[in-house]
């Protein structure tokens, strides 16, 4: 049930206790008062400023466009008219980390014109929230007959102070898949948002966007302490096409006194649209097993051949393993025509989205796994080759439809689409939305990987589910992995555009069937411990499925949700350690996560966030001395009987982790 009351109103800002007009200036401040927007027109420009209580977070920034010909939309403007309007209403997800939002914004919307001959039109709306602030374009239809070509975003955000920037670089080939570094503001190049900046004025910040929507994803150029958008263009230089009109997505800025604030900030969801797919009862948050770490490992291959992994005798002996260890879901890769082992270096590479691979029968497996309660998850690697893709996604599609499956994993490996187009531009940005409501059509919920951003269109299409967007844990299988920080990091940087499929769970973490040397970095608590720490509505247990067997500790990854009443970040430094819990939504039991980079640890956890009453702490923890170079994959699991008033005493190894499942008894 929604609970909506919606307040709007247009009256003279000079009246407003919220908004102060000098000449050709304008004050909007946040319901709480703390987060306030400053516009202001001198001399026909507009620029606007950000205040966080008495500090100064943005000094005033530049706004604009740059069409094509050097035809500037940034000046010489007057402004016809001005609105200010508050909204507050408390939705709920179809799934998510916290099942009612509250939306809660002032808005102030700014209606520009040119003074010269052409006299266009341009409007900026505000919104200021608790959490931080957020504006954005548009440029109506004005009986323009010609197309838009936007050359450039003229946008900047001026930081009053330096900072330590959280960052992964822009333009690079493997899109997003980078370990983040953290420098000053000052020496960044051009980066990829969400950017996450510990300014030395004490404030954690995160620059963004939502609501991503035929445009071009922004990038951020830093210039000394000034971030400038940088739009990602189509492979001739422009930025973004359009006739008529445009409205860009919103330019975000999450505002935390400490840096877990911007965990539970929702400020990007609520600028996304509500749900459009009125029916949401086949969209459902699962977690699955697969053959999907025993090809990164070097155990199956994902072409035809002697260690195929997608056979149907391999299928219906992992449909047997899901069964036993009552894991509904199950994915397997490669099961189409078309995988070769050099498929990622041919360029518009051509898969068959219909056509089985040797030794595969698509009906028999999936005749099978229904017969044992268990869904198949659909696979299509596209190899980024577009246009093969889209000339037979109905038909691909109605075969999932057919044979049962409603959940896609669909890939695209390769650093370009169409071998010319970056993922990230508006040519990325307007196919992976046309995959996601092609998918809907079909009731089916959809996986990406290699994806274009989170920019929360979640709320949206319920039915995009997760996607990748980082460097994931395979990287740990087949080259130099990834260090014990990088999942201390993600939680404050990639993880608040949206959820990630992780793929985490390891307890095997030094690979005993893998290749030499490689090994995944940290202990098996903490990747118990990540199960809550990321979030994601689909959960892949990730290890080869043997592993899991007549495992004691197996039994959190099998109790664990991943569907959300409630979430509350207990701790938190990025890049050493976060305590994360969650509230499960069908049940009084809550979990608690935590893990730390490559330093042990001991925390003293309060348990205040618990509700009245007591609850059993089924504790998977460290065992003692265990860490990421000793004994790794022991786990010591005990019981506690504990309340909202007591503290509990963690120990984390180096590498390691606590996960608790505590049960209302």
């Amino acid at each position: 049930m929604f609970r909506f009351i919606l307040l709007a109103f247009s009256l003279s800002l000079l009246a407003c206790n919220s908004s102060d007009k000098t000449e050709e200036a304008y004050r909007l401040a946040s319901p709480n008062g703390n987060n306030v927007f400053q516009f202001q027109l001198e001399n026909g420009v507009p620029a606007y400023s950000v205040r966080h209580k008495d500090i100064e977070v943005l000094s005033p920034s530049k706004m604009g466009f740059v069409f094509r010909d050097n035809d500037s939309l940034h000046k010489n403007f007057k402004i016809t008219d001005v609105e200010e309007t508050t909204f507050d209403e408390t939705w709920e997800q179809v799934w998510g980390e916290k099942k009612e939002i509250r939306n809660h914004y002032n808005q102030l919307s700014v209606k520009l014109q040119e003074k010269s001959e052409k006299e266009r039109k341009l409007e900026i709306q505000f919104r200021a929230f608790d959490d931080g602030v957020a504006f954005r374009y548009i440029f109506p239809e004005q009986d323009l007959n010609d197309s838009i070509f936007i050359m450039d975003e003229l946008t900047t955000f001026n930081l009053k102070e330096d900072g330590k920037a959280w960052w992964i670089p822009a333009y690079r080939e493997q899109r997003y898949e980078y370990l983040f570094e953290n420098s000053p503001v000052s020496s960044l190049d051009t980066v990829h948002t969400p950017l996450t900046i510990e300014s030395k004025n004490g404030l954690t910040l995160s620059f963004h966007e939502a609501n991503l929507t035929d445009f071009a994803s922004m990038t951020l150029a830093a210039s000394e302490q000034t971030l400038k958008a940088d739009l990602v263009p189509w492979s001739d230089g422009v930025k973004v096409r359009t006739t008529g009109s445009f409205t860009t997505p919103w330019r975000t800025l999450q505002i935390g006194e400490t840096p877990k604030d911007l965990i539970t900030s929702y400020l990007i969801l609520n600028l996304n649209e509500p749900n459009k797919i009125e029916d949401t009862s086949w969209i459902k948050p699962y977690k699955y097993l697969g053959i999907w770490w025993g090809m990164h490992i070097g155990k199956y291959t994902f072409w035809e051949g002697e260690n195929q992994g997608a056979t149907t005798k391999n299928a219906k002996g992992h449909i047997d393993y899901a069964k036993q260890l009552e894991v509904d879901h199950l994915l397997i890769e490669g099961w189409n025509k078309g995988w070769t082992p050099q498929w990622y270096e041919s360029a518009m590479h051509q898969f068959s989205f219909t056509k089985e691979a040797d030794n595969f029968d698509l009906e028999e497996v999936t005749d099978y796994a229904a017969e044992n309660d268990v869904r198949i998850i659909g696979y299509h690697e596209t190899g980024s080759n577009i246009n093969n893709y889209l000339e037979q996604i109905d038909s691909a599609f109605a075969l999932y439809n057919k044979v049962g499956i409603h959940d896609v994993k669909i890939g695209h490996v390769g650093s370009k689409l169409n071998m010319e187009e970056w993922h990230h531009g508006q040519f990325g940005v307007n196919y992976f939305r046309y995959v996601l409501k092609k998918a809907a059509e079909y009731n089916l919920t959809v996986l990406f990987h290699e994806p274009i951003k989170d920019t929360g269109e979640r709320r949206t299409y319920p039915n995009m589910m997760a996607r990748e967007g980082a460097r994931g844990i395979e990287y740990n299988a087949w080259s130099e992995g990834n260090p014990p920080s990088h999942v201390t990091i993600l939680p404050f940087t990639r993880f608040l555009g949206g959820p990630m499929d992780f793929t985490a769970g390891i307890l095997d973490v030094e690979i005993s069937q893998g290749y030499d040397g490689r090994r995944v970095h940290s202990t098996a608590a903490k990747q118990l411990a990540l199960l809550v720490t990321v979030f994601s509505p689909i959960q892949m247990l990730a290890d080869l499925p043997e592993n899991y067997i007549d495992k004691p500790e197996f039994q959190f990854l099998k109790d664990v949700p991943t569907n959300w009443e409630d979430t509350k970040v207990i701790n938190g430094e990025i890049g050493k350690y976060i305590t994360t819990a969650r509230k499960d939504l069908n049940s009084d039991d809550w979990y608690l996560g935590s893990i730390t980079n490559e330093e042990s640890r001991e925390f003293q956890i309060s348990l205040d966030f618990l509700e009245e009453g007591d609850y059993e702490a089924q504790i998977y923890a460290d065992t003692k001395g265990t860490g990421l170079n000793n004994n790794p994959e022991a786990i010591e699991i005990s019981n506690k009987r504990v309340s909202a008033k007591d503290k509990l005493k963690l120990k984390l190894g180096e590498s390691g982790g606590a996960a608790i499942r505590f049960k209302k008894l």
